[in-house]
């Protein structure tokens, strides 16, 4: 405390001390809103890997589109349109301070379980499955947007429980629930490649968020013996299972695709045939320029080139670890691990369908596959990572200054 004598000189010590706390806190005020900038190398390696994307949906496509209808370029067109907006829906939302996702989650999280209920109301039907909803410009299956949202819901909900989440009424029964509301939801469709994705970014928010490991024993326990009975009950799964054990047994139904898809992998060899020369685009493969446009990489780009695409991945995914793990607070830490796992699960996936190292699921390969809204919200995603990275040049600021 100041004390001065009522004088002249006293007054101007007093003002000069309350001026100089005044900017102080200013100075603070400014400081907690200021970002710095988005980090460039995520920021480029995204934008890498979708130009790539872009123009493989060029090459694997045109052969149908021109089929379809006389437009050799109507897949491209489009995803380029989508990439494009994409791209400024991502700068978007690296602008939008943290806090804004975390207020958003829950109320994202209800709306994405309101869609997945209309899904089976008013859904589109295709191939046998009804998982996508009709726009009328384009459509979109709500299991993206529920991605994205369990991601951001569950990191919230770990930063309320974080000092229980070694507990089973807050750090499993919560989350169960909405893994079971969810995935149940999904099967309806019936989607058990997004069911199984789902649950595997749960377990690894949960994971992450301290869950003790005993409780992802036992839940791996119920979750293998559910998958059993799903499997052994729903037809088209268990068809599934035997054309991945054997795809020759039935070279001309069940085995077509993925047999195909062996073709054009094993005939790209090691330089591949060049880009635009690939055969089996010409409606031999189904799904050349969707689920199975890796193939078509690995046919005219070669091992090499389909290489170096994983490689793109690879370090896009080893960034967002490390953002992760320099994230300024425990929100934003968990939603990059999140949405980096969910990248690295579906490139996992995807590659593993096309060179039949697992059974054929419809996961699309990110950045890649023909998809507008998909795209969008892989952007959108890459855009969260983006605005989460902002905030660590200031965090160092911090700590030089503390210093």
């Amino acid at each position: 405390m100041i004390r001065y004598d009522g004088g002249s000189r006293g007054r101007e010590v007093e003002e000069h001390v309350y001026d100089r706390e005044e900017l102080t806190r200013e100075a603070q005020s400014r400081t907690a809103t200021r970002r710095g900038p988005m980090d460039l190398p995520f920021f480029f390696l995204t934008m890498i890997i979708l130009t790539v994307g872009v123009i493989m949906v060029l090459s694997a496509s045109f052969a149908r589109a021109y089929y379809q209808s006389d437009d050799p370029t109507r897949y491209f067109t489009r995803q380029l349109l989508f990439a494009v907006s994409g791209t400024a829906l991502m700068l978007l939302a690296s602008r939008f301070p943290v806090y804004i996702y975390r207020r958003f989650s829950m109320p994202l999280l209800a709306a994405s379980i309101f869609l997945l209920i209309l899904v089976p109301i008013i859904g589109a039907e295709d191939n046998g499955a009804t998982r996508w909803i009709n726009l009328g410009f384009t459509t979109f299956q709500p299991s993206e947007i529920t991605k994205l949202a369990v991601i951001l819901a569950f990191a919230s909900m770990i930063c309320v429980y974080k000092d229980k989440m070694k507990t089973f009424k807050y750090g499993v029964l919560p989350f169960a629930i909405i893994l079971v509301v969810v995935v149940g939801l999904l099967i309806l469709e019936p989607h058990l490649s997004a069911s199984v994705i789902i649950i595997a970014i749960g377990a690894i928010m949960m994971f992450a968020g301290g869950t003790r490991w005993q409780y992802f024993a036992i839940g791996g326990g119920v979750v293998a013996v559910l998958g059993v009975l799903l499997v052994t009950q729903m037809g088209y799964a268990s068809s599934r299972i035997s054309t991945w054990l054997d795809p020759f047994s039935d070279p001309q139904g069940d085995g077509f695709q993925i047999i195909q898809s062996l073709y054009a992998v094993g005939s790209g060899g090691l330089l591949g045939l060049g880009l635009g020369q690939g055969r089996q685009k010409y409606l031999y493969l189904p799904e050349e320029h969707n689920d199975f446009i890796f193939a078509v990489v690995c046919e005219e780009l070669g091992l090499i080139g389909a290489l170096l695409i994983l490689l793109l991945f690879a370090l896009l995914i080893v960034r967002g670890y490390w953002l992760a793990l320099h994230a300024r607070d425990r929100f934003g830490a968990l939603v990059i691990t999140g949405i980096t796992s969910l990248l690295a699960i579906q490139v996992f996936l995807n590659v593993a369908v096309v060179t039949n190292l697992v059974p054929c699921t419809g996961i699309s390969l990110p950045f890649f596959s023909y998809g507008g809204t998909a795209l969008w919200i892989q952007l959108v995603e890459m855009g969260i990572v983006l605005s989460i990275s902002r905030d660590i040049p200031l965090k160092r600021r911090k700590k030089d200054e503390g210093k």
